[in-house]
């Protein structure tokens, strides 16, 4: 049996069922044309870094600058892939 009392095994499972999620979201056929499971796909992905920046890497008791370079950095990285679909044909 799993150990869920430890928050850092909770937010494992968290990030593996968000990783679960985001492989069928992406490979069902729901949507085909739809934005809906791309914008799935990258909230969970933000999520996911947030979770893996602020708990694993240990940023949450960190100085505040840092925390919002890694969350501001996540940011760019999805909008500049969403900007880079856009503009592309």
């Amino acid at each position: 049996m799993i150990n869920l009392r430890n928050r850092i095994d909770a937010l494992w499972l968290a990030t593996l069922a968000a990783t679960g999620a985001s492989w069928w979201v992406g490979e069902s056929p729901l949507g085909e044309d739809a934005i809906w499971p791309v914008a799935m796909v990258f909230a969970l992905s933000l999520a996911k870094g947030l979770i893996i920046a602020q708990d694993f890497m240990e940023l949450r008791g960190a100085p505040a600058l840092w925390r919002r370079f890694v969350v501001g950095w996540l940011l760019v990285v999805i909008l500049v892939i969403v900007a880079l679909r856009i503009l592309t044909p």
